[in-house]
């Protein structure tokens, strides 16, 4: 089964730990939100979720199920240096 690890980071700093990731994230200021409005496409500044962490990068990481998956996200870099990391199972 697939599994994703996002990749948390407090607000207030950038994630910088060299890890094997699927893809590294800019920090929230450059992001963009997208939502449609009836046939309106309306834009947004900084991420959809004003939190003190934010989502620095993805793994796509390949376990045999749950249990190992977390074991997976606990020698994860991110989650040794004190951060998060979230697991999250792929609908296939």
């Amino acid at each position: 089964m697939r599994y994703v690890l996002f990749v948390c980071a407090p607000a207030d700093e950038e994630e910088t730990a060299p890890i094997r990731v699927t893809a590294r994230l800019r920090p929230p200021a450059d992001a963009t939100t997208v939502r449609v409005a009836g046939d309106e496409v309306l834009l947004g500044d900084g991420p959809f979720a004003r939190t003190e962490e934010y989502i620095a990068g993805v793994d796509l990481v390949e376990a045999d199920d749950l249990d190992e998956a977390i074991a997976l996200a606990a020698r994860h870099s991110a989650a040794l240096g004190g951060g998060t990391v979230e697991v999250r199972p792929v609908r296939e």
